[in-house]
């Protein structure tokens, strides 16, 4: 189940979701690293569709994990936007 965490501010949505499974460890691919620390990625469990919702709201996100490739499904992160360290797939997201 993916851990949905939002943090509001006066002009900015930050949405931060990743596999509970993934909280903590880290992933390196040559100059690539990636490290999921509880600290910034652990949030409430929530479905997919949930994540989804806040995700259309975010103007910043963070991904990590199988949500990439539902946001990827439904059009809110482009296929090409995804890296992905150690076969985990990673993304971030702005908008102006």
């Amino acid at each position: 189940m993916p851990s949905l965490k939002v943090i509001r501010t006066q002009d900015e949505v930050l949405v931060v979701v990743c596999d509970s499974e993934l909280l903590g460890k880290k992933f390196n691919q040559g100059k690539l690293k990636l490290e999921v620390k509880e600290s910034f990625y652990r949030g409430a469990e929530a479905s997919v569709e949930e994540c989804l919702t806040a995700l259309r709201e975010a103007t910043i996100a963070n991904l990590v994990g199988s949500i990439v490739r539902h946001a990827v499904k439904v059009g809110i992160i482009e296929r090409s936007n995804v890296l992905k360290i150690q076969n985990v797939p990673h993304a971030q997201l702005v908008r102006f």
